[in-house]
This record gives structure tokens, sequence and C-alpha cells, in this order.
């Protein structure tokens, strides 16, 4: 049977099955390969005691800071900070930004003591400017906690965490809303489908995307909440991204071909993640969570980086209102001779969310500047990353995100070189809509993890930017980070004096004379695509596209 100790702050009417010992009673292993296993399949999740033991081992190992508060500082503080008032009448910190604290079945006591908790983890750390998670888990930290001061010691050691390899909880503005677009980018590569449905119903998809961290750390069900906090503590930050993605996959799995039930598709995920038992299990969540291959937490750190560096640029350090994309593309000052205003709002959803913060800026246009390779290079370099557009005079319509500055290409000394990122993609609008990603993306298998100790692999491509990957504002799948068993699965961008080439190896994506008057495309081994129009065409317009901040206007 539960320690009574253990559920001081439970209502037991609401929570009569999860206080039932149905599990084991102890842990033996602490190999962190075995925890995984066994956090993933639920192995203490029966038992309302040894997830309490347990919670208490893992995070007394997180390495903190050399003074981190424990439970004799609260008791020494919370006498003072809290005073005479009633404690279900306490102002929350304005970390939380006005967060609900979620009631996880607790009683009016232990809703009282998550506003004691909170009060005295912001007078411990000033630091903390948003952190809107944190109600959350000082909720669930109480339900395995035998008195306030015990959890207050949890979560501060939770905050306090210092290892530099290990990302916890967001504890500032910068931090969550790069996460937000970090998350917008992985569903943008992993979940195609979702993201197309959410382009289509939304006025911002940008907006449903920001919302992705309340769908985990309020709305989901207490019971699936403990059960992604049991492996969040073992694995880290990216089992948030795993399972938000799941949840959305799921939500276009119901929600596909059905009108939604309000006019907000963010408030229909909201629900739809309230009422997830009805459609499914914990268990099915996580295994849907870990069934999506992304890549290594080392590629999701770099978009990160990526991320953070593109809002401190922009001077969005803290909150604010914020510009979205679909809000910038407006009609009345869109001109393109290719695409629809329509049309560019679905591709500004394709490109990374750091981009996706800025407005269109027509850089080239054959119409205007001439039919020249050479203006086309003299008109684009100095701008990274670029879009480039192409109609044919078959009236079909294709393109390409490019990530890279085209002067590039002249560190080729006049030959033809590749370069660029794995952030590249090829796409075509008509006669229908189909995009094509690095191949990497889709098969990871292709990389092979670089030997121990070697030295920096020597790149299929050259690239001018430092091997320090926060150096450069498009690191995210850079060739350079990997190893790939032949050169011809990372052929960006290419270009010389009398053509340009993007995508490479068995065949070229697209292939444009010198005189923008010719082009081909078949499949290339880059992007794993079908020919983007005729495999032979002639070109009726090509635009250039660049990425302005809207605050340089």
């Amino acid at each position: 049977m539960d320690s009574p100790v253990y559920n001081c702050f439970v209502d037991r009417d609401k929570m009569d099955a999860a206080i039932q010992d149905l599990g084991p009673k102890e842990l033996s292993c602490t190999e962190l390969q075995e925890l995984k296993q066994l956090a993933r399949q639920g192995y203490w999740a029966q038992s309302h005691a040894l997830r309490g033991k347990v919670y208490q081992h893992l995070i007394r190992d997180i390495p903190c800071r050399t003074v981190t508060p424990d439970a004799s500082v609260y008791s020494d503080i919370v006498g003072k900070i809290v005073g005479k008032h009633s404690s279900s009448y306490l102002p929350l910190p304005e970390f939380v930004d006005n967060t609900q604290v979620p009631s996880y079945c607790l009683n009016a006591r232990g809703e009282g003591a998550v506003r004691k908790i909170l009060l005295c983890i912001a007078n411990q750390f000033p630091d903390i400017s948003f952190c809107p998670a944190l109600p959350a888990v000082v909720a669930l930290l109480l339900h395995y906690s035998i008195d306030e001061a015990e959890c207050f010691e949890k979560a501060c050691r939770i905050l306090a965490c210092n290892d530099p390899g290990r990302r916890l909880i967001d504890q500032s503005f910068l931090a969550f809303e790069s996460s937000c677009m970090t998350f917008g980018d992985l569903v943008n590569k992993y979940c195609q489908a979702a993201h197309k449905l959410m382009v289509a119903v939304s006025e911002d998809v940008l907006q449903v995307y920001a919302d992705w961290q309340r769908w985990l750390f309020g709305e989901l069900p207490l019971c699936y909440f403990a059960r992604v906090f049991d492996v969040f503590l073992v694995e880290g930050y990216k089992v948030l991204y795993r399972v938000a993605l799941a949840i959305l996959k799921f939500f276009h799995k119901v929600r596909a071909g059905q009108p939604l039930e309000s006019d907000s598709v963010k408030q229909d995920i909201r629900t739809f993640v309230k009422d997830i038992a009805k459609t499914v299990s914990p268990e099915k969540l996580l295994e849907k969570a870990f069934a999506i291959r992304l890549f290594s937490r080392k590629e999701i750190q770099l978009l990160q980086m990526a991320n953070e560096k593109a809002l401190k640029q922009k001077g969005i350090t803290v909150k604010q209102k914020r510009q979205f994309v679909h809000l910038a593309v407006h009609a009345e000052n869109f001109r393109s001779e290719i695409v629809s205003v329509r049309e560019m709002r679905d591709i500004w959803s394709w490109v990374p969310e750091r981009f996706a913060l800025c407005q269109p800026l027509l850089l080239f246009s054959s119409l205007q500047h001439g039919y020249s390779l050479a203006r086309f290079y003299f008109q684009c370099e100095g701008h990274e990353p670029t879009l480039l557009l192409i109609k044919t005079t078959q009236k079909e319509v294709c393109g390409a995100y490019l990530s890279t500055d085209w002067s590039e290409r002249n560190k080729f000394g006049g030959k033809l070189g590749f370069f660029g990122t794995g952030e590249c993609f090829v796409f075509r609008l008509q006669p229908e809509v189909q995009r094509y990603e690095w191949v990497v993306i889709k098969h990871p298998e292709l990389t092979k993890p670089p030997p121990l100790m070697a030295a920096e692999p020597t790149a299929p491509l050259s690239h001018s930017a430092s091997s320090d990957p926060a150096d450069r504002l498009s690191p995210f799948l850079a060739a350079r980070h990997f190893n790939l068993p032949s050169k011809t699965e990372s052929m960006f961008m290419a270009g010389g004096s009398d053509c340009l080439i993007v995508g490479g190896g068995g065949g070229q994506a697209l292939y444009i004379d010198g005189d923008l008057n010719r082009g081909r495309t078949s499949h290339c081994d880059t992007f794993n695509n079908q020919p983007l129009c005729s495999e032979n065409f002639l070109i009726a317009a090509v635009e250039a596209w660049g990425f302005q901040d809207p605050d340089t206007q």
C-alpha cells in the first residue's frame, strides 16, 4: 500500500485508481539505457510510491549549480513570502504568464501549495523571466513529495541544472520562443500531412505551433503527463518535441476531412488534447512519439541555436506582440508574375521559422532585370537564404528554397562546385503542389556517426562558414555535420557563368542555362525528386526572392 504521506495533497475521490498500488515495489537498475526502456514501458507508472522513489533518484542525480535552494531554504522563507495571505488567493509570479495552474486531482491544500512554491521559486530564482511550464511541473511533483519543502527542492534542482548538454525547462522568453520556432520546423519536416492541414485551416500556422508546450504542460490529462514526465526526466527535452509531434499526428488523423468544432484550430487542438483519452492511450501516444525518426539531439540543438540567434538579431528577447508571417504577405503590396499571394503564403509556411519571421523581398525578376544569369547573381548576392521561382512557357511553376548566399560559388575559382546546406528543398506548384526535401531527412540511415577523436570529416561540399555552427545563421542540417557514403546525397546548389544547378547525383533537380531561356529537370540523389515540370522546358519568367526583416523597411 502506498505511504499516506505521498497523498496528502491529493483529492482521493478523483485519484482512487491512481492511488492503488498495482505495480512493482522496487527499482534496482541504474543504467541509463535500461532506465530509458523502463520509463518508456511505464514500469513504475502503476505504483505511486515507486514513482515517487524514482523521481527522487532521477532528480537528485541532476547536475546543478553549486548553491541550489533546498528544503531547508523553503522552510526559512515561505512564512516571510506568503505571510498571512490565504494560499488559495496568492498571486502567481509574472514569469508564468497568466498560466492556469492545472488541478491534476490536487485537493485545495495542494492547489494552494503550488502557488506558495511558485512564489518561493520566484524569490530564489530572480533570473527566471518566462516559464509557463512550471505550474504543471510543480503540481505533478506535489503528488510525489512528502511535503511542500521537498517539492520545492525537486523543482529547484530541475531549474538549476547546469549541464550544458542537458536542456530541461525554458526559463526565458528567448528560450521559449526559439523552442516554439524549433517545434514549427520539426512539424514542417516530419509531419508534413499535419502541417498541410494546419496551413489550410489556420490563419496563422506559426501561432498554432507556438501553443505546443501548453498541450503538454496543462491540457494533457494527469496520467498522460506523468508518463511523459517519466521519460522526460530520463531522456531530456527532445522527448517533449516527440510527444507534441505525436499529438499533432493523432489530431490530423482524427480531424482530417472533418469540419472544425470552433473558429480556431488552436482551440480545437487544445480540446483534442484534453479529451485525448477518447482517441489514444498513453502507451500508444508514447509509441507513436518514439516511432518518429528525428535527427540526433545535436541537430535539434543546432536548430535551437539558429532560432535563438535569429531572434536576438531581431531584438526579440522579451515578450512582445509577434509579427506573424501570414499577416505579412498582403495582397495589396505583394506583386509576382509567377505566384499568387496564397501560393507565396504556402511556400512561406515551408521555410525555416527563423526566416518566416521576415517578409518576402523581390530581388530579381527576369521581366524587370532581363534574362541574364550574371544579373541574377548580381541581384541575389549578399542575401541568404533566397527563393527561386520559375514559370515555364507551358504555365508550369516550380522552384527551390536555397539556404546559402550565391556568392559562395566564387570560392571555387571559376569552376562549378556545389555548396549549401540540407535546409535546401525543391518544389512544384503547378499543375500540383509537391515539395522534395534533402533525402537524408527521410532516410537518416544514410548518415554515419563520425569516428571518435577524428578530425573534422572531409566534407563533400565546400563551406566558407566557420566550423562553429553558432557562427552561422543556417547551420541546421549542414552537410558537414554528417558522414555520408556518397557526396551525391548533398549536392545542393551550384552556379557558374553558363548555368545554375540545384540538386545533383544521377541527374539535376533544376538546371537553367546562362541566358535564363532553357532548363531541364530530372530525378536527383540529393532530393530523390520526381521531375518538377516538363523534363526539358522553356522559361517564361524567373524570380528570386529574399527575406526582409520588417524592422529594416
